[in-house]
């Protein structure tokens, strides 16, 4: 029995690749993000079986196929915007009502 985590061809996962090695990044970039590689981490769905640590082809929601190490299986979404803005919580309603009127106002 292993302790590996890996994954089956249809499961949502995440892989990671090297955009841009050192030598073809921008020549402005401070010197410590010039000497490391750009990396993309993107998921899609697992088009083989594989553990995290091996390469692995992926098609992502939009239909592209990407080839990378795989890093993560079920991945969640980890960002966030902050809190919530008190003065904008009501725009989105506020604007729908302002926009049915509108549209009433013109037949």
């Amino acid at each position: 029995m292993t302790d590996a985590v890996s994954c089956m061809a249809g499961d949502w996962v995440e892989v990671r690749y090297v955009l841009l090695e050192p030598a073809d990044r921008a020549a402005n970039l401070p010197p410590d993000t010039a000497a490391r590689p750009l990396l993309v981490w993107i998921k899609g769905f697992a088009l083989a079986a594989a553990a995290v640590g091996e390469d692995l082809a992926i098609e992502t929601t939009t239909g592209r196929t990407v080839t990378g190490v795989l890093t993560d299986v079920n991945p969640g979404y980890m960002h966030t915007f902050g809190c919530a803005v008190p003065e904008l919580t009501h725009v989105g309603r506020d604007l729908r009502v302002r926009l049915a009127a509108y549209r009433l106002a013109g037949e």
